[in-house]
């Protein structure tokens, strides 16, 4: 093994521990958009799905109001309070 070769894997491994290191920075300081998806492929509804729906699950933001429209961390545009889609994933109790 020569000296260029160990550079090159000394090299390696600082990128290893350097770049995630790096990539939680930016996702942590919101630097990284999230992308999101359109309602029809979560194939997302205007109502519940019995007793699952947005409000309930751990990806909906809240609106200004219990009853207004928020946003989905997954899901692209308004989303009602009362809606549902299969990203549903009830939120965890306190």
């Amino acid at each position: 093994m020569d000296h260029s070769e160990k550079k090159t894997r000394k090299e390696a491994l600082g990128q290893l521990i350097v770049l995630p290191a790096l990539a939680a920075m930016f996702v942590s300081s919101g630097a990284i958009a999230q992308a999101k998806v359109d309602r029809a492929q979560f194939k997302y509804q205007d109502k519940p799905n019995g007793s699952a729906d947005c409000q309930n699950c751990q990806f909906f933001v809240a609106g200004k109001t219990a009853t207004a429209a928020g946003q989905c961390q997954l899901v692209s545009g308004n989303v009602s309070p009362k809606g549902w889609c299969t990203a549903y994933s009830k939120k965890a109790s306190k």
